[in-house]
């Protein structure tokens, strides 16, 4: 714990600090988060709008969006999820090692320990030089894979469509996404567990204005290429917007200083530790259970699109834009466990249960009640907000009917998609590994599959979006009662009271 008394300095949220940030920065971090994501998400509507408008919802944008799979993919992966219930637990561990090793320096210094050798051991610059250049190099061999095997994927992801080679086309084109994405990930996992929000939050801003800027420039010219070629673009952009804060709090210094930290002593008072290995903090252990959790839930967009696929043209378009619409409530309804997963991370690292438990408690009636209050307006009014967002150009009445039919479908789910995002958390801000989450995503995917197979063909896009949402609620209902015995002693019954009401009203 940072020195208490009347001469000491005043604790305050910054980077590596081990004191605990009040109400007022999580009130500010939310609300500029928030602002920002509102932001994105309005570009995210121009967007959708812009394509829309250009395209309509025919064969062209049923393979543009084939193609668009492995972007939504790579972005639940390795920016919402994977990534993210990764390396923020990671790099606030590797904080709370920083700020312990620093009590063991000199008194009054606020300098590392060092080693025998007399090198500063700075967990957080081990952490990424240990994995920043192998990631680096992973996901630009994971990029060119999908861009050499597009034929496969879209044959394996849409067999059914009208035009493969066009999605072939854009896939290839979004191919690049893998990278972008991955490094804007890792960013925006070590800015947020700096408590640094602003930049992370701003990526879906550039990266929408991207797509829009060129599509406008290149639809006449090449199509519904341009579109996907503008989501390539937008991803690089997502690093370039978070580069700057980056490099000013982890700046990359000389290689000795974060070599020393490997397998060398830590000096604490008369005893000495052997530093642990900083790339343990990410290892295969950790990143499995995560991998699969987050494969398994982006899963779902991969069977909807796999049985729409069979259906009349069209359908898939469908899906995507009630999809689209009907989960903004859940995205807002997240935001605030985005800005105190870093939080509870740092609390669970540092050892402060009953910290964390509240805090996760808090974190689940204020995202119900958001994305409850969404899903009832909705549910309400989804013809009228179809029509006001994209009914122009070749997006027609029809179009208007069918999408906003399946996304007061869709909206019964909402509950569960913030739930499961929400409760998810906890169970990876731990340093050991938890295989739950996993299982239970894997019985909601399973759930999903079997209704949707036997629903598709009598009821359409409609049984697919049931059968998302049974999948998704049952998730988060495993997540729920799995948290108490595993990670954190939540009040299981008075939460899911609580819900209950929530949802009642």
């Amino acid at each position: 714990p940072p020195p208490s008394g009347p001469s000491a300095p005043p604790a305050a949220p910054a980077s590596g600090s081990g004191s605990a940030p009040g109400g007022r920065f999580v009130a500010r971090a939310a609300a500029a988060t928030a602002v920002l994501t509102a932001a994105g998400s309005f570009f995210g509507l121009v967007r959708d709008q812009t394509i829309a408008h250009l395209f309509g919802a025919g064969s062209d944008t049923d393979a543009f969006l084939v193609s668009w799979t492995i972007p939504e993919f790579a972005s639940t992966i390795l920016i919402e999820d994977a990534m993210a219930l990764v390396l923020v637990p990671a790099f606030s561990l590797a904080l709370s090692r920083r700020a312990a090793s620093r009590t063991a320096g000199k008194p009054g210094s606020g300098t590392l320990a060092e080693d025998p050798a007399g090198n500063a051991a700075d967990p957080v610059r081990a952490l990424l030089a240990a994995t920043l250049p192998r990631l680096l190099l992973a996901l630009a061999c994971a990029a060119a894979a999908v861009a050499l095997l597009a034929p496969l994927l879209v044959g394996a992801l849409a067999p059914g469509l009208a035009d493969p080679g066009l999605a072939v086309d854009c896939t290839r084109l979004t191919a690049v996404t893998v990278l972008g994405f991955g490094t804007a990930g890792y960013f925006s996992a070590a800015l947020r567990a700096h408590r640094s929000f602003v930049p992370p939050a701003a990526i879906y801003c550039v990266y929408n204005i991207a797509i829009v800027a060129v599509v406008l420039g290149l639809h006449a010219r090449w199509g519904v290429r341009a579109a996907a070629f503008g989501v390539a673009a937008g991803s690089l952009a997502m690093v370039l917007v978070q580069l700057p804060a980056f490099w000013r709090r982890l700046p990359v210094r000389a290689r000795r200083a974060v070599r020393a930290v490997r397998g060398r002593r830590v000096i604490r008072g008369r005893r000495t530790a052997r530093a642990p290995r900083a790339a343990a903090l990410v290892g295969w252990g950790l990143v499995a259970p995560v991998a699969v959790f987050a494969l398994s839930r982006q899963s779902q967009v991969l069977v909807e699109r796999f049985l729409a696929s069979g259906l009349p043209p069209g359908a898939i378009s469908h899906l995507n834009y009630a999809q689209k619409i009907a989960q903004l409530p859940m995205t807002f309804s997240l935001l605030l466990c985005t800005v105190t997963f870093p939080l509870v991370a740092r609390a669970m690292a540092d050892g402060r249960t009953e910290r964390a438990r509240r805090r996760v408690e808090r974190d689940l009636v204020l995202a119900a009640t958001v994305v409850l209050l969404g899903a009832a307006y909705v549910i309400a009014y989804a013809p009228q907000i179809v029509q006001l967002l994209f009914e122009r150009g070749a997006f027609d009445a029809g179009d208007t009917a069918a999408t906003a039919s399946v996304m007061r479908v869709y909206a019964t789910g909402l509950l569960g998609h913030c739930l499961a995002g929400a409760l998810v958390r906890p169970f990876f801000a731990t340093a050991r590994p938890v295989w739950y989450p996993a299982g239970a995503m894997a019985v909601g995917l399973l759930l999903t599959v079997a209704a949707g197979a036997l629903a598709a063909p009598r009821w359409g896009v409609h049984g697919i979006a049931a059968a998302n949402a049974a999948g998704i609620t049952t998730t988060a209902l495993l997540l729920l009662c799995g948290l108490r015995t595993r990670v954190l002693p939540v009040r299981v019954r008075a939460v899911a009271a609580g819900l209950g009401r929530l949802a009642l009203a």
